[in-house]
């Protein structure tokens, strides 16, 4: 049944607005006239006090009266007072107080040493910093890696204490650091260890590297200089090496991963060095692995071409999944197919364009087939029997099945061809022989 208040059919589409506009206008302007009105009796009783002065002051008075409060809350147009905030009871959890702007950390320039300490006083733009943190922008001269070496060995304190990298500083404190910052850069020493030369003349040599031997050192410590493929050098050819390595690497052109074996070239002078090295920038020369890798692929033959940059997470493996890497490309070809009790397995003969560190082992695990026995890459530490048996019969390789088994190159000083060949070391070819089985 229809509302009694419904309008007419026919008018219901008519609005009613315009009529509640009219009223309010009405109402309005009859507001407006009873204040003139009120206005001028004000002022003919009062007078005209437009030109009286107000206090600010009494207007204020519901103000904080610090105004350096960084929560300062001020009355409003309206006169009504806002609530007083305390930095314990803020109304907003993301207003902070404006943070001073850091101040500069004063570079400690000639800082000569005292019976071998050097000390001085940490400045008060020191404060909340890490020990590590500031003494590497006080002393530009030294590496943060070089200050955490200094505090791990007890060389720095602290007001008389053993310092440690992530203590904070207040400013003001006594830092005594003993020593040299800087220490004098190592160089290798030699060592009556075993070499294979498979080639040796006037400018160049070629080694056959067995694996686990480093090519070189870093510039760590003397400790890790030792046992290395530069060692075993400098016993061998004495000071018979090139030196544009610098005196950790003398006579190195290129390198071979530490468990990685084969061949590897060495100069004897810098002009063999200067000439190899640009021929393997413009790949010149022909570089052959042997690869096995866990499982079966696909195809017969081909190419990996993605570049190789440092794994950000991992520092010590390489990656493919990174924008900005060097470009390298790995070509690979099936020698044999592997299937028995411990799996498939794909033997490989890999030629490189280009020489990345670590670049066919990333390049493999890329393809979802890691080399085996290279557990930074993926592979397993031990070849498990697919079938279960109540034996142990897996088999383990202590190295990567990798091998630089080829080396084609032009003589740096007579432009002769040079072609060298080594094969499978004992304990690969002892592998093979149990996983065809």
């Amino acid at each position: 049944m229809p509302s009694k208040n419904m309008l007419p059919k026919g008018k219901r589409r008519h609005s009613v607005r315009a009529e509640y506009r009219k009223i309010r206008t009405e109402l309005t302007e009859a507001r407006a006239r009873e204040k003139e009105l009120a206005d001028a009796a004000h002022l003919a009783q009062n007078g005209d006090q437009s030109t009286e002065m107000w206090d600010t002051a009494e207007l204020m008075h519901d103000a904080l009266p610090n105004p350096s409060n960084p929560y300062l809350r001020i009355a409003n147009t309206a006169g009504t007072r806002n609530e007083i905030q305390t930095p314990a009871e803020r109304r907003y959890e993301g207003l902070k107080p404006l943070e001073p702007a850091p101040q500069e950390i004063h570079v400690l320039e000639d800082l000569e040493p005292e019976a071998g300490i050097r000390s001085f006083i940490a400045e008060a733009a020191a404060a909340k910093m890490r020990l590590d943190a500031y003494l590497a922008k006080a002393l530009p001269q030294i590496s943060r890696g070089r200050v955490q070496l200094l505090i791990e060995n007890g060389q720095v304190t602290v007001n008389g204490s053993k310092g440690k990298a992530s203590h904070k500083l207040r400013g003001g404190e006594q830092i005594d650091i003993e020593g040299e910052p800087n220490p004098a850069p190592l160089r290798a020493e030699p060592e009556d260890l075993p070499l294979d030369i498979v080639y040796e003349d006037d400018d160049l040599a070629v080694i056959n590297k067995a694996a686990g031997m480093t090519v070189h050192a870093g510039a760590g410590s003397l400790e890790d200089n030792r046992g290395t493929l530069v060692n075993a050098l400098l016993f061998h050819f004495g000071q018979k090496l090139s030196t544009s390595g610098g005196e950790l690497r003398p006579g190195i052109v290129h390198r071979l991963d530490k468990q990685t074996s084969g061949l590897i070239v060495v100069a004897k002078n810098d002009i063999a060095h200067r000439k190899l090295a640009e021929s393997f920038a413009s790949r010149d020369l022909r570089k052959v692995y042997i690869a096995l890798v866990h499982g079966n692929l696909k195809s017969d033959e081909g190419t990996v071409d993605l570049p190789v940059s440092r794994d950000i997470v991992r520092r010590t493996r390489m990656t493919t999944r990174r924008a900005g890497g060097r470009q390298a490309i790995s070509n690979w070809r099936v020698i044999e197919r592997i299937d028995g009790a411990h799996g498939k397995f794909t033997l490989l003969e890999v030629h490189i364009e280009t020489g990345r560190t670590h670049q066919i082992r990333v390049h493999m695990q890329s393809l979802g087939h890691p080399i085996v026995g290279d557990t930074l890459y993926g592979a397993p530490h031990h070849i498990a029997l697919i079938t279960r048996s109540s034996a142990d019969e897996s088999l383990t390789l202590q190295r990567n099945f990798l091998h630089a088994a080829e080396l084609d190159l032009t003589h740096p000083r007579t432009g002769k061809p040079l072609e060298f060949r080594s094969p499978l070391p004992a304990e690969l070819a002892s592998l093979l022989d149990q996983l065809r089985t």
